[in-house]
C-alpha cells in the first residue's frame, strides 16, 4: 500500500525541499521513477527528482540551465539559452518538459516549450538531451515543427512504439500531434490536428489496454486559473478522437493536467495515476504552486472520471 503526498500541499523531497517540478513528466528506468519538470529559481529552467516509491523523491540535479551545453545537430535550430541584455542576462521560458528514452540512440530526449522571456510570441519546441537520465542536459535548440506554433506540449509512445509530440498552436486554437524520427530528434509527420478552435492546452496522453483505447486529457486556456478538465478517447493516435467530455469537477479539482503515470501494482493491475499542477499564479505566486495526484476510474462504458482525495492511497 502506498500513501502519496498530501494533495494541495507543498511537496518536499528527502532534504526537505520544496520539489520544482512543475508542469513536468515522469520516466520510468531501471527501478528509478524520474520525476522532470520547471524549476524557475536563478539560472535553472529544468530539474529531475528520483524515487522508488511515488512517495520519497530524491533530488538530482539542475539538469537544464542557463549555463547548459548546447549542441547543434542536423535540424536547424536556434541555441539561445538566455538574451543578452542592458541589465544583465535574462532567462528565456522553458516549459511543460517531458523527457523518453531512445532505445536505438541510448539517449535520453526532452521536448518542452520556449519563448524568448520577453514575450510569448515564438511559440517554440526545444530539444536536449543527456546520455544518463539525471545528468547535465545537453540543450539542442529550438524551433517551430513545420512552421507551426508550439506551446503547451507532451510526449508519448503508443503500443507499436511510435513516439509522438502533441503541442497547442495556431494561439492555441488548436492542438496539433506529430510522430517522431526514429531517434526522437525530430518531427516525422503531422498526423492529426485537434480540437479546432476549442482552445484545449496542457495535452495529456495514455493508453488503456483494457479496452484497447488511447484516451487524451487537456483544461481550457484561462491563464494560471483552473478549469473544467476534459478527456477524449480514440482507437489510434491518428485516429479520429471523441468530442471532448467532462473530466473532474468545474475546476478539475483545482488543477491543471501535466501528465498521467501507468502505475503497475504488485498484483499486475494498472493504475493510472492523473498528475497535475495547481498552480498559485504568475510571478512570485508560481513559487506557491502544488501538486494533485488523483486514481483515474473508469466508467462500464469506458469513461474516465476522478474523485478528490486528500491522501492518496494505492493498494498494491
Amino acid at each position: 500500500m502506498i500513501t502519496l503526498q498530501k494533495n494541495g500541499t507543498l511537496w518536499l523531497d528527502t532534504d526537505g525541499n520544496p520539489i520544482h517540478a512543475h508542469g513536468g513528466h515522469i520516466l520510468q528506468h531501471e527501478g528509478y521513477y524520474y520525476w522532470y519538470g520547471e524549476d524557475r529559481r536563478e539560472n535553472i529552467y529544468v530539474s529531475v527528482y528520483r524515487s522508488r516509491d511515488l512517495v520519497s523523491w530524491e533530488f538530482r540535479g539542475h539538469c537544464l540551465t542557463t549555463e547548459s551545453k548546447t549542441e547543434s545537430y542536423r535540424v536547424r535550430t536556434d541555441l539561445k539559452l538566455y538574451q543578452k541584455t542592458d541589465d544583465g542576462i535574462r532567462k528565456v521560458n522553458i516549459e511543460r518538459p517531458k523527457v523518453l528514452y531512445n532505445e536505438k540512440t541510448k539517449l535520453f530526449v526532452m521536448w518542452a516549450h520556449y519563448e524568448n522571456g520577453l514575450d510569448y510570441h515564438d511559440a517554440r519546441a526545444c530539444i536536449a538531451t543527456c546520455e544518463t537520465p539525471d545528468g547535465a542536459f545537453t540543450y539542442r535548440g529550438s524551433f517551430n515543427p513545420y512552421g507551426n506554433m508550439s506551446r503547451d506540449c507532451t510526449l508519448f509512445v503508443d503500443e507499436a512504439g511510435d513516439a509522438y509530440f502533441a503541442s497547442a498552436s495556431r494561439d492555441n486554437a488548436d492542438l496539433a500531434v506529430y510522430r517522431l524520427t526514429e531517434d526522437y530528434m525530430n518531427v516525422d509527420a503531422q498526423v492529426n490536428t485537434l480540437f479546432q478552435g476549442e482552445f484545449r492546452e496542457a495535452p495529456a496522453y495514455f493508453y488503456r489496454p483494457e479496452n484497447q483505447k488511447y484516451y487524451l486529457l487537456s483544461s481550457y486556456c484561462t491563464g494560471w486559473n483552473p478549469n473544467q478538465g476534459k478527456f477524449s478517447v480514440s482507437d489510434s493516435m491518428d485516429g479520429r478522437w471523441s468530442i471532448p467530455d467532462l473530466f473532474g469537477d468545474e475546476t478539475t479539482y483545482r488543477s491543471q493536467p501535466s501528465f498521467v503515470l501507468p502505475y503497475k501494482k504488485a498484483n499486475g493491475e494498472t493504475e493510472y495515476l492523473y498528475f497535475a499542477d495547481r498552480w498559485g499564479g504568475g510571478g512570485e505566486l508560481y513559487f506557491t504552486s502544488s501538486y494533485i495526484v488523483l486514481p483515474i476510474r473508469f466508467r462500464d462504458n469506458g469513461d474516465a472520471y476522478i474523485d478528490w482525495c486528500e491522501n492518496c492511497v494505492i493498494e498494491d
